[in-house]
């Protein structure tokens, strides 16, 4: 395998361990806000909201839980670690390669 293909396979898993990152960050970032009662009439906390609901589509309300507060910890925690996790898995092997 050539290094110049060796570098852009290389590149590529560092672009997508990035999006991965920015992705949980987005949910995590969301997650604090909720748990802080940030005000939802503010545009970066809108902004933050739609795209973290946007990001968390499959997981929203899996949960079942009485307070919402935990609903919101479960559901898009639960994104942000799998979005993490096949980031990371996908890099890995891109870097393995």
């Amino acid at each position: 395998m050539s290094p110049r293909h060796r570098n852009g396979t290389h590149q590529a898993a560092t672009v997508i361990a990035i999006v991965a990152y920015v992705m949980a960050l987005i949910l995590g970032l969301w997650i604090l806000m909720y748990l802080l009662d940030a005000n939802r009439g503010n545009d970066l906390v809108g902004f933050v909201q739609e795209t973290a609901r946007w990001l968390a589509g499959w997981s929203h309300d899996l949960f079942t839980f009485d307070e919402a507060w935990a609903r919101v910890v479960a559901g898009y925690g639960l994104a942000a670690v799998v979005y993490l996790f096949v980031g990371h898995a996908v890099a890995g092997r891109l870097r393995r390669r």
